[in-house]
């Protein structure tokens, strides 16, 4: 997994976090089409995208741009914080690259807002 700026992420921050714009622009994650497929995925459908330290609900999209098999891409972000390993490996910064995650899918679910996540994160979403 891979976490990085991504132009539509970009362009939907400036317009606000809680905007439609900015949960269809970061509540996704790109993968390589051969990868959607061999999962028994389809484009668009929900998936839990799972790290060693949570797990987030997103959709899967075909990458936007090129994702090799194996690689996968969540836009830095809400979503993304949901999944990101704490450890700093003294650089000060999260581990936003080179993490393992798995992907399964998440039909009956639903993706949360940015305001869900956010509050859920500190413990104050009680999930109604």
């Amino acid at each position: 997994m891979i976490t990085q700026r991504s132009i539509e992420e970009g362009i939907a921050m400036e317009k606000g976090k809680t905007t439609q714009e900015y949960f269809e622009a970061c509540s996704i994650i790109e993968m390589n089409e051969e990868d959607i497929r061999t999962l028994g995925l389809l484009p668009n459908q929900l998936v839990r995208v799972t790290s060693e330290c949570g797990s987030v609900i997103v959709k899967a999209i075909k990458g936007r741009q090129t994702v090799y098999p194996g690689l996968a891409h969540i836009p830095q972000g809400v979503w993304s914080n949901q999944i990101v390993p704490p450890r700093t490996q003294a650089t000060g910064e999260p581990q936003y690259s080179g993490f393992p995650v798995t992907v399964e899918s998440a039909r009956g679910e639903k993706r949360k807002s940015a305001l869900e996540c956010v509050q859920g994160a500190v413990g104050l979403w009680n999930g109604e």
